[in-house]
Formats: structure tokens, C-alpha cells, sequence
């Protein structure tokens, strides 16, 4: 079995390194083609005074740097959230216990497949073919009408050249659309393989290799605003008819954009109420600092336990993962208090909600968990010392010795509780840990550990300067590990006093 595993899974990792290096010379000539043409565009509307220099400079910059920004988060994910996946999986035991593999059906599903392939992938990309004139056409005709009844991207001044480079470039569009197809068909074309496999029937792979030619017949259908149905017959390739997608709804819902066209009541000068999408990530990312600037005075986290974080080791858990889920919980809990619906952020004036939010789907996995979470928080009804004492176990849960040696003060009394509370935490620090494995957040991280130690290190050197009694009582406190204590308002005060002598 392992070598049929081989077998099957060495093309792909052969074509792997390819398609990368295809994919990044595309999308770098897109967009240091695309991003000073942007930059351009918006320098004129501006109304900036020196066009001519604007036009030239502007746009030229900013490519660079979010070409080197793309980069290192791109170097992140693969060095950092792949292998924290990876370890986590390694980790973790299967859903079901132990995976039996049906070797008999193994052969079946493979011949399966090759069927699949032999017939998706062919009949597809004619499909494609054949309808890829008819969206050209169409796509043109389209943006023609806007542009002469200045509608949909032609609404704004801004936005017509814009508008006018998409009208030259659909073509290439549309050969992206049926290249696209053409790889639709290959992966449409295995997956019969897994189908097969799954219901354990030659036959439900069959069914479902004629199935996927009328999926794909009937979305592009709703796609280019073509009659609804397919020439292609819908088999039904599942024993239960709920795993079967699309069994209930005959074609795909059509986009509102090919039935309702843009109003021109909409402007960009209008008042826009999303906010921006990392803009939460901001926030924890300045609560981390400000926390952990208090807790390195206090001595309750090290230097060496940043250094350790910033060079991804087991011992840093305590501020990679845990400083981010005391902040967290800090939010979850501060909105909770204030029966906000949404999330309220550090100043008490921004809230994410329902309403505000960015409408992006990849935002939803961001955000719903921790409205849940906030919800569950919530519903705990926790008093003052059970919040304290849940905000420090958050803090230090992720390093079992620390967490032995340090007061963290006294659990409930009550079993359960201490139960739901742990439960808490483990769904903490597994929501802080998810976060951490998105594109900016390792960028985002680094440098506030770098603001924190750069600030330690600005009043390290005025205390040094102002007396050796300044010095020496830095040096107690910035060495002497202590345990936690309550924080109260007053140690709040006493730091923002510092702060402000630093100042003077």
C-alpha cells in the first residue's frame, strides 16, 4: 500500500516546484505591471500638484515593498504555519481511531480514476472551448454598455482607465477561464477515484464521472447567464443522498451582478462602514505590546523567553502563544462585560460586528470563532478571581514547568467548574494558535517583540542616565522573576507615570 502511495503521489510532487515558479513569474509580472499603474491612476485623482513626478514615483515604491512584504509572509507560511500544521497532525490520532484501508477496492478506485481522467478531462476543456467565444463576446458587450451608459466599473472618473485596461485585457481573462476549466477536469476526473473508494462501488464511480460533466456543464451555464439545465445527465453517485452535492438544488445560484446592475447612486465618495479587514489583528497586536512591556517590568515574563519566541523554540510558547491569548481573552472578556454583539476593541469605542465587518468568506473563519468564543465566555458568568485566575492560566498553559512554579492563586473549588475553565483555555490557546498560521501574523508578531524590547532598552539607558538609584531599581525589577499578582489599577497608573517621566 505505502508504494501505491508513492506512486501516486510522486507526479504531483514533481509538477509541485514547476507550477510554483510558473506561478510566481505570472503573478509578479501582474503585479509590477499592474501596482504602478495603480499607483499612477491614483496620484492624478488626487490632485496632487507635481503630476508628472507624482506619476512617475508614486506606485514605483510601494510595488517594491509589498513585493518583499509578500515574500517574507509567503516565508512564514512555508517555515512556520506548514510545519505547526504538520506537527499538529503528526500529533493527533485520527477521528476514528485506527484508518483500515480496503486494499481490495484500492485497484478499483485507481482504474476508476484513470476513467475519470480519460473522459472529464477531454469533455471539459471542449465544453470550455465552446463557450469561451460566447463569453467574450458577452464580456465585452458588457463593459461596452457601461462604459457608454457610465455603469457598473465606468460609475467614476477614477475607475475608467481602469475599466478601459479591462476591456483590453478580457481576452486573457477568458484564456484564464478555460485554462482554469481544463484543470477542473483533471481534478473532477480523479476525485471518481475517491468516490469509488469511498461507497466502494465501481459503479458509483462511473455514475459520478457523468455526474461531474453536468456539474460543470450547469455552472458554467450560471455563470455566463446561459439557460439553466445540461445536456448531461445527473446519475446519482451516493448511497446517502445528503453527501451528494447539488441533490436538493438543480443548478447553482446565479451571481446578483449578471441581474441586477450597479446603480449609479453608488459613489466611492460615500461614507464606507466596513472596517478594515486586519484590523483587529492591529489591535491585539498593540494590546501584546502594551501587555508586554507591563509584564517584563513586572517580571513576569523574560528577555530570554522573547528571544526564544522570536526564534520559534518550544520554551517561547509562553509569549508566541500565550501573551496573543491573554490579550485575546482580555477582548473577549471586555466585550462580554459590555453585552457588546460584537467584538469590542482596546479603546471602547470600536466594536466588530455583524454589521461592520469585512465581507470577505476567509474573514468569517477569523471572526466567527471568536464570537462564539466570546459567547461561551459570556454565558460562564465568571467572577473578579475566576477571570483572574483564567487570564493567567491562558497566559501560562502553554509551559507546564512555569505554570508549576508560579501563584496563579486558587482554583475553584468545584470540579466542574475547574473543568469548564480549563475547557476554556484549551479553546483559547487552539484559536490563538489557528491565528498565528495566517499570512502577516508572524510579520505582525516579530515586530512588536521588537517595539517591546527596543522600548525596555530606551528606558534601561535613561534610567542608567539619570542615577544609579533609577538603575538599581530597574535592574530588581527587570531581573526578579516573581509571581503573578492581581493587577490592579493603580500598577496600571504607576506605569503610565513612568512612561511619562521617560517623556520629559
Amino acid at each position: 500500500m505505502k508504494l501505491v502511495v508513492c506512486v501516486l503521489v510522486a507526479p504531483p510532487l514533481g509538477l509541485w516546484p514547476v507550477c510554483v515558479v510558473v506561478g510566481s513569474i505570472v503573478g509578479g509580472l501582474a503585479y509590477g505591471f499592474l501596482g504602478p499603474v495603480f499607483g499612477t491612476v491614483k496620484a492624478v485623482g488626487e490632485g496632487k500638484t507635481d503630476k508628472f513626478r507624482h506619476c512617475v514615483t508614486d506606485g514605483v515604491w510601494d510595488t517594491i515593498k509589498w513585493s518583499l512584504t509578500f515574500v517574507r509572509d509567503l516565508m512564514d507560511v512555508c517555515l512556520y504555519s506548514y510545519f505547526s500544521m504538520t506537527d499538529d497532525l503528526r500529533k493527533q490520532d485520527p477521528p476514528g481511531g485506527r484508518i483500515e484501508i480496503r486494499v481490495i477496492y484500492v485497484p478499483i478506485a485507481i482504474v476508476v480514476g484513470l476513467l475519470g481522467f480519460a473522459v472529464d478531462f477531454p469533455v471539459i476543456t471542449i465544453i470550455a472551448a465552446l463557450k469561451g467565444p460566447y463569453m467574450l463576446l458577452k464580456g465585452w458587450h458588457r463593459l461596452f454598455h457601461d462604459c457608454i451608459g457610465r455603469e457598473g466599473p465606468f460609475l467614476e472618473t477614477i475607475c475608467v482607465p481602469f475599466a478601459g485596461l479591462a476591456i483590453l485585457l478580457w481576452p486573457f481573462a477568458v484564456a484564464g477561464a478555460m485554462l482554469a476549466s481544463m484543470l477542473a477536469g483533471i481534478i473532477l476526473g480523479f476525485y471518481a477515484a475517491v468516490v469509488a473508494y469511498q461507497e466502494s462501488s465501481f459503479y458509483m464511480g462511473i455514475c459520478y464521472i457523468v455526474a461531474a460533466l453536468s456539474i460543470y456543464d450547469e455552472y458554467s451555464n450560471d455563470i455566463l447567464d446561459m439557460p439553466e439545465g445540461s445536456c448531461f445527465p445527473r446519475p446519482r453517485y451516493r448511497r446517502n443522498v445528503g453527501l451528494q452535492s447539488g441533490s436538493t438544488t438543480p443548478t447553482v445560484s446565479r451571481p446578483v451582478s449578471f441581474k441586477n446592475p450597479p446603480s449609479r447612486s453608488s459613489s466611492f465618495t460615500n461614507p464606507m462602514i466596513e472596517l478594515k479587514p486586519l484590523v483587529l489583528l492591529d489591535s491585539l497586536f498593540q494590546e501584546c505590546r502594551r501587555q508586554g512591556e507591563f509584564m517584563v517590568l513586572e517580571g513576569l515574563i523574560t528577555v530570554k523567553e522573547i528571544d526564544d519566541a522570536k526564534s520559534g523554540k518550544a520554551s517561547g510558547r509562553v509569549i508566541s502563544i500565550g501573551l496573543p491569548a491573554y490579550c485575546l481573552f482580555q477582548t473577549l472578556l471586555r466585550s462580554a462585560k459590555a453585552n457588546s454583539p460584537g467584538i469590542l476593541l482596546e479603546d471602547n469605542v470600536t466594536e466588530i460586528n455583524t454589521a461592520n465587518r469585512p465581507k470577505d468568506g476567509f474573514y468569517d473563519w477569523f471572526l466567527n470563532p471568536l464570537l462564539v468564543m466570546k459567547d461561551q465566555i459570556k454565558a460562564q458568568n465568571l467572577t473578579d478571581s475566576e477571570a483572574e485566575y483564567l487570564a493567567k492560566l491562558v497566559m501560562l498553559s502553554g509551559d507546564a514547568e512555569k505554570l508549576k512554579n508560579s501563584n496563579i492563586g486558587p482554583p475553584p473549588e468545584s470540579e466542574l467548574r475547574r473543568a469548564e475553565l480549563d475547557a476554556l483555555v484549551r479553546r483559547l490557546q487552539g484559536i490563538t494558535k489557528s491565528i498565528s498560521r495566517y499570512p502577516t501574523y508572524r510579520r505582525r508578531f516579530e515586530s512588536s517583540i521588537k517595539a517591546i524590547l527596543e522600548e525596555l532598552d530606551r528606558r534601561d539607558t535613561n534610567r542608567r542616565g539619570s542615577g544609579s538609584g533609577s538603575e538599581s531599581t530597574f535592574g530588581r525589577r527587570f531581573s526578579n522573576q516573581r509571581s503573578f499578582k492581581t493587577r490592579t489599577s493603580n500598577q496600571e497608573d504607576d506605569l503610565d507615570v513612568e512612561r511619562n517621566v521617560d517623556v520629559v
